[in-house]
């Protein structure tokens, strides 16, 4: 019988979320804990570094039965459109306010994706934006100021 060797890229980055996991949870254990009802500072960072521990034990159970030899190709436009769309929101959610900034950034994200056509970004972009206002704003009452100060007053 041959015995494979592990996938490495899964192998680092189960034993890295394991390892985040464990100092996590020693880093919690200093804070009270509480009850269910009654959480403590140290509760909702216990939990989840206990998710992180199995969830970095599953991705090691992974890496020792992963069939490919290769990883898989960077995916370059998820990384150039995905990861700065919270910083574009970040950056101009005070001066444009919660609904330009979250059109925005949704609008960025859309182009993510290779089959994105603009007619369809736009209606995602802005069914999101009217999705998110009812829940954030109305629903949930957050105070966000919905049209920032960099916008000409109507």
């Amino acid at each position: 019988m041959k015995v494979r060797s592990p996938d490495l890229s899964n192998f680092v980055c189960g034993g890295f979320f394991v390892i985040v996991g464990l100092l996590f949870t020693f880093g919690s254990v200093g804070l009270g804990m509480g009850t269910s009802v009654g959480m403590g500072p140290g509760y909702f960072p216990l939990f989840l570094s206990i998710a992180l521990i199995l969830i970095g034990i599953a991705v090691l159970g992974s890496a020792f039965g992963s069939a490919s030899a290769r990883p898989s190709p960077v995916a370059w436009r998820g990384v150039l459109f995905i990861l700065p769309a919270p910083l574009v929101f970040g950056l101009t959610v005070r001066g444009l306010g919660f609904v330009p900034a979250l059109f925005i950034t949704a609008f960025l994200a859309t182009f993510a994706s290779t089959t994105m056509r603009l007619p369809a970004a736009v209606l995602l972009s802005v069914a999101l934006t009217v999705f998110s206002t009812l829940v954030f704003s109305y629903a949930l009452g957050l105070p966000y100021a919905l049209f920032g100060s960099w916008l000409p007053r109507l």
